[in-house]
């Protein structure tokens, strides 16, 4: 299928924006049917507001302290920790990570 450009109206902002030959594709092989409905600044923008957990409906991730079983480093976990189950930093878990897939 060839696709053209597109002149699209931003839902937020009211502006004119264009939907590239380039995005359509990546639309398509993406799966997705529905055209953007907001322009390249608008979804930056909301994207920008789910990720500091402003309005949206979005919330924010609840994180617990724990301390890393292997360096002893207090670090904050998005899970309750179990005392039966280790828990690691970041850096204790990628490597932990890493060597467990050899």
């Amino acid at each position: 299928m060839a696709y053209q450009e597109k002149t699209l109206v931003c839902n937020d902002c009211g502006v004119n924006f264009t939907f590239t030959v380039e995005e359509q594709e990546f639309y398509a092989q993406k799966g997705y049917t529905n055209e953007p409905k907001r322009c390249a600044e608008c979804r930056a923008a909301k994207k920008q507001q789910s990720r500091s957990g402003e309005g949206g409906g979005y919330r924010q991730r609840e994180m617990f302290p724990a301390k890393c079983a292997t360096c002893g480093k207090d670090c904050q976990v998005p899970f309750q920790p179990r005392n039966d189950r280790p828990v690691y930093c970041g850096d204790c878990y990628t490597k932990v990570r890493t060597q467990s897939r050899g």
